[in-house]
This record gives structure tokens, C-alpha cells and sequence, in this order.
């Protein structure tokens, strides 16, 4: 096992070095990198001076080689857009995005499992045709058309929910918070405010939603056949035999089997949510990583497209790690090697 994983770790390094090179090919075929550090008051020398600090004027491999060494040497460059050092404002965002991403799954993988479930033991029933229908719907139906109409029906018009933001500003700035985590919802839990904790929870409901509701539909579909191959099985016909109660065999027998193939889709999309949900994040203009990137986008800031480009990708890597040490504790015939 320690041999995989150290196998894995080093297979990291090939795939940041052809991400790094990709990333960084797009950001100058896209447009000229100076612009998202000049203004209109500066003139041609103070614009010559930030391509020369920058190395802007140097060939390409040369800005390359020098953007690359300042990486592994934690120097990731400077964001415009945060006005901050793109290490400092991955800091920043990635508390939110983290407790976004950590929400979402966690109510993706409790309907989706359950819905899976529940759909194939009562195959070709009401309830299986419904969830069917939702799992279908999920797959298809865009994510931020999603965003929008519970925004509009939850936030808007029934005023149950806030419709931006991670939580109410005057409440946090009313009186003193310790700030353990970044996690709002851990810190006010730890604090023991129940106001701030619940302002947090609403603040975080239908981005979490949203963000999982796509999840679901994946790991409905995939519990659902999941579950009707394991129950065709012999062990579970033996147990049924056996005449052990059905919720016994579906819970013992047939449930944890068919979570092995389940776990692979919770890992890559817990990565995916976790690498920033930008068309979510921006909707809600929730402050995370994904907001952040969309709006270094607009502004052409290269150093935070590249920056967060290169954190997926670490994340990913490693989610897929993950993944494939837990396969071999969730089913011992799964080899390593």
C-alpha cells in the first residue's frame, strides 16, 4: 500500500508539469498578460517597467521557466483581482469553497444513495419511474438555470432564504467571532451562537443545493444499477433463504457491495466541487475559489487562472488517490499492484 501511494505522489509530478504547460501556452495565446496589471494612468515606461518584473518581454519558454520556478518555490505570482499574492488569496477562498463543497456532498451522497436504493428494490414501481424522471432531470437540466430558480422562487419571492453571500455581514461585524477554521458553520458551532450559526446555515442551503443537485441524479443512477446487479447476486438469495428481514439484507448484504463502484463518483465529484464551482459560486456570489477565478477571467489576471488551474489539478490527483485506497478497505479482492 505504501508503495502505491508513493507510486501515486510521483505520477503527480508529470501532471503538474503538462498542466502547468498547457495552462500557461492558453493564458498568452488568450491575450496580452500585462493588461490585468495596467491602468489608464500609466504611461509606456511604467508599462515597460511591469513587463520587465513580470519578464513579459522575454520569449515565451523564458516567462515559462521563470513562472514555473517561482511555482516551486511557492512564489505563484500576483492576482490583480484580489489585489493579493495568488498563495495568499487561495487562502482566502478556499475555506469557502471547502465548506461549500463539504455541504454539497454530504447531502449528494445522503439522497443519492437513498434514492438509488429505494428505486431498485421497488424496480418498475411509481417510486422507481419518479426517480428516475429526477435522476434525469438532474443530468440535463443546466446549473445555473438551477441556481436561478431557486433564487427566484426561494430567495426572491418567498424570502425564506438570503440570495447572495456567505453570510449577513452586520451580524458578523455587530461583535466579536474567534475565527478557529475559515468555516463559518464550525466556527459559530464552536463560539456557541446559535444566531450567527443559523444565518450561516441559510446563507449556505441553496448553494449547497445547487451545487449537489447534479451529484445526486449521478449517484442515484449509479446506486440504482449498482444495487439491482448486487441483488441478483447468490449471497443475497442465500440470506433471503436464510429468511433474515428485508431491510437486514439490504442494509448487510446488498447496500455496502453496492457502494463500491458508488465510492469512485463521490471521489471525482467531491474533487470537482472541491476544485471551485464557478458557475455556482458566481450566481450566489459566494466567496470561494470558483468566484474568484471566474472574476480573474474577466480581468484577464493570468497568474490566478494558472494558480487555481494548478490546484485542481493537485486536488484531483490526490481525491483519486483516495479513491483507489479506499476501493481496497470497501472490498479486499481489489488488488494495488
Amino acid at each position: 500500500m505504501r508503495t502505491f501511494i508513493a507510486r501515486r505522489l510521483l505520477l503527480l509530478i508529470p501532471v503538474l508539469i503538462g498542466v502547468s504547460v498547457f495552462v500557461f501556452a492558453l493564458t498568452r495565446v488568450a491575450g496580452n498578460p500585462a493588461a490585468a496589471y495596467i491602468t489608464e494612468r500609466m504611461g509606456p515606461q511604467q508599462i515597460a517597467a511591469i513587463e520587465e518584473q513580470y519578464h513579459l518581454n522575454d520569449p515565451v519558454y523564458i516567462q515559462y521557466f521563470y513562472w514555473f520556478n517561482g511555482l516551486i518555490h511557492g512564489d505563484w505570482g500576483y492576482s490583480p483581482t484580489s489585489h493579493l499574492p495568488v498563495t495568499d488569496s487561495i487562502v482566502a477562498f478556499f475555506p469557502a469553497t471547502f465548506e461549500l463543497s463539504l455541504v454539497s456532498i454530504v447531502i449528494a451522497m445522503v439522497v443519492g444513495i437513498a434514492l438509488g436504493t429505494v428505486s431498485a428494490v421497488r424496480r418498475n414501481t411509481p417510486v422507481d419511474h419518479a426517480t428516475r424522471i429526477m435522476a434525469l432531470a438532474g443530468v440535463s437540466l443546466p446549473i445555473f438555470i438551477l441556481g436561478l430558480i431557486l433564487q427566484n422562487i426561494f430567495a426572491y419571492r418567498l424570502g425564506w432564504f438570503p440570495l447572495v453571500g456567505r453570510s449577513n455581514d452586520l451580524l458578523y461585524l455587530s461583535s466579536d467571532i474567534h475565527h478557529y477554521t475559515g468555516f463559518l458553520l464550525v466556527d459559530t458551532a464552536l463560539n456557541l451562537d446559535a444566531t450567527r450559526f443559523w444565518d450561516a446555515l441559510m446563507h449556505i442551503a441553496l448553494p449547497a443545493i445547487t451545487l449537489s443537485f447534479g451529484t445526486i441524479a449521478i449517484l442515484t443512477r449509479i446506486m440504482r444499477g449498482s444495487m439491482l446487479e448486487v441483488l441478483g447476486q447468490d449471497y443475497v438469495r442465500t440470506a433471503r433463504s436464510k429468511g433474515l428481514p428485508e431491510r437486514v439484507v439490504i442494509r448487510r448484504h446488498a447496500r455496502k457491495n453496492a457502494l463500491i463502484p458508488t465510492t469512485t463518483v463521490v471521489g471525482l465529484a467531491f474533487g470537482g466541487l472541491l476544485g471551485g464551482a464557478v458557475l455556482t459560486e458566481t450566481i450566489f456570489a459566494w466567496p470561494g475559489l470558483g468566484f474568484w477565478s471566474a472574476q480573474a477571467t474577466l480581468h484577464n489576471d493570468s497568474a490566478a487562472i494558472m494558480g487555481f488551474t494548478m490546484l485542481t489539478a493537485v486536488i484531483y490527483v490526490l481525491v483519486n488517490l483516495i479513491v483507489d485506497v479506499m476501493y481496497a478497505y470497501l472490498d479486499p479482492r481489489v488488488r494495488l499492484d
